[in-house]
């Protein structure tokens, strides 16, 4: 109720409700509201006392609603409900028929709430991202096998990098050493001399070689990699962070070279070179079976 007072007071200075807003206390709209309803009242008198607590309450208090009995309205149909979600019937349609069929009262978050008890998860809500041929690519890094380094014998950990077309999904790859910047942008002007062309817009992970600071609203791009999208013409467009759903081509493509290509050529610890010469080979040989393109998530 201070508030409310607050607010009536600073109406009675002779405040205008956008110079309320401002203080961030309440919006425009509410405020007018407060300040028709203390104008009924007589409270923007400048001789009358401000209105006490009580007075605000019996105004501004809302009744609280709640159900008595602390008891789900659902609990005597738990049966038959467990029964049509292990048949895969979604929610809206379990309300709807426990409301024709039994006269039910209760609200969806109801039927939510007692479904997730009984081991419901709802499925998220995806959509299909289209692309114009040339107007992106999507890039990633993946945990590669394990390299035999040619020099001294030594097992080293390996990444694979992918740079997948959002439109036809021709992909290039590359395993690499490291995921330092040098290398980031070495693979990604071998990728462009690959594929014979530049991309229109690159959609990446938030990999610090390429992005110094994730952020939703305002990503901070690393300062080489901005100098050679401006140097190629393309744009480098971040996913929100820990959201790899917006570049899932590229994911599938890294498990597609994981699962298809390392268990089989790299079983012997091949040697870099060797490695990446066998891929250039199984890639040309498996791109005929690539998923047609337009179908990914």
């Amino acid at each position: 109720m201070y508030d409310y007072r607050q607010i009536i007071h600073r109406i009675r200075m002779g405040q205008t409700d956008r110079e309320i807003a401002r203080t961030k206390i309440i919006g425009r709209a509410k405020c007018s509201q407060i300040r028709a309803i203390a104008l009924d009242k007589g409270w923007l008198t400048i001789d009358s006392p401000l209105p006490d607590d009580t007075a605000l309450a019996d105004v501004f208090a809302k009744p609280s609603v709640c159900n008595p009995t602390h008891e789900s309205k659902c609990k005597n149909y738990e049966e038959q409900i467990r029964t049509w979600i292990g048949n895969g019937v979604c929610l809206t349609t379990i309300r709807r028929a426990l409301t024709d069929r039994y006269g039910f009262t209760g609200s969806y978050s109801s039927v939510r709430r007692l479904a997730q008890k009984l081991g419901y998860h709802e499925k998220p809500v995806t959509c299909v991202l289209e692309f114009e041929p040339g107007q992106a690519a999507q890039v990633d890094f993946g945990k590669g096998p394990d390299i035999q380094d040619v020099f001294t014998g030594a097992v080293t950990k390996t990444w694979i990098f992918v740079m997948t077309l959002c439109f036809s999904r021709h992909a290039y790859a590359e395993i690499v050493y490291n995921q330092k910047t040098a290398t980031w942008l070495a693979c990604h002007r071998r990728a462009f001399e690959f594929f014979g062309g530049v991309p229109l817009k690159l959609i990446i992970d938030n990999a610090k070689c390429a992005i110094t600071r994730a952020c939703y609203h305002d990503p901070e791009v690393q300062r080489s990699y901005g100098e050679m999208a401006e140097g190629y013409g393309f744009v480098i467009s971040p996913c929100p962070p820990r959201d790899p759903q917006k570049k899932g081509r590229v994911e599938s493509g890294v498990k597609y070279v994981k699962n298809s290509f390392v268990p089989c050529a790299l079983s012997a610890l091949l040697p870099m070179p060797m490695a990446n010469c066998n891929h250039g080979l199984w890639r040309r040989r498996a791109t005929a079976y690539m998923a047609p393109p337009g179908r990914n998530h």
